[in-house]
């Protein structure tokens, strides 16, 4: 039996991102022939439409482009991520780097204007928190159980 990993939807040809698009990503989809891959879009599953307006965090909260705060949103997501996660006894998670749900590295700043700082998104950090290891779509080599 293979071991799961969670994996950002999107990265698997999923069109949830915000702008209604996918972001497949071939060393994603490589490792299903040493994974089981549980997909998984926080940003949907806490309730949010796609497409949707464009969301950064901001002072620790995730607010859309025109001032809303969305953060109760992504919280939900995150945690049914890691409900998710749990269920399927997945130890290591593959997100989408620079998402707000997802960013493991790296998130944009806030300003909305496509400015990267280093940081965590929502679901990203909960699932650390809670000891899932968190890799993004340009780590896949340095994955291992």
């Amino acid at each position: 039996m293979k071991e799961k990993l969670l994996i950002s939807a999107c990265l698997l040809g999923v069109p949830c991102r915000y702008d209604g698009r996918s972001k497949p990503c071939s060393a994603v989809l490589a490792l299903k022939e040493r994974f089981e891959l549980i997909p998984v879009c926080p940003e949907e599953s806490g309730g949010l439409s796609t497409p949707r307006l464009p969301c950064e965090i901001v002072g620790g909260r995730v607010t859309r482009c025109d001032g809303k705060d969305l953060t109760p949103y992504y919280e939900k997501g995150a945690k049914l991520a890691l409900s998710l996660a749990r269920e399927n006894c997945c130890k290591i998670a593959v997100l989408k780097e620079k998402s707000p749900s997802c960013g493991s590295k790296w998130i944009y700043d806030g300003s909305f204007t496509k400015t990267l700082t280093i940081g965590m998104g929502i679901t990203a950090k909960l699932l650390s928190q809670n000891g899932i290891k968190v890799f993004n779509e340009e780590q896949t080599e340095e994955i291992e159980l």
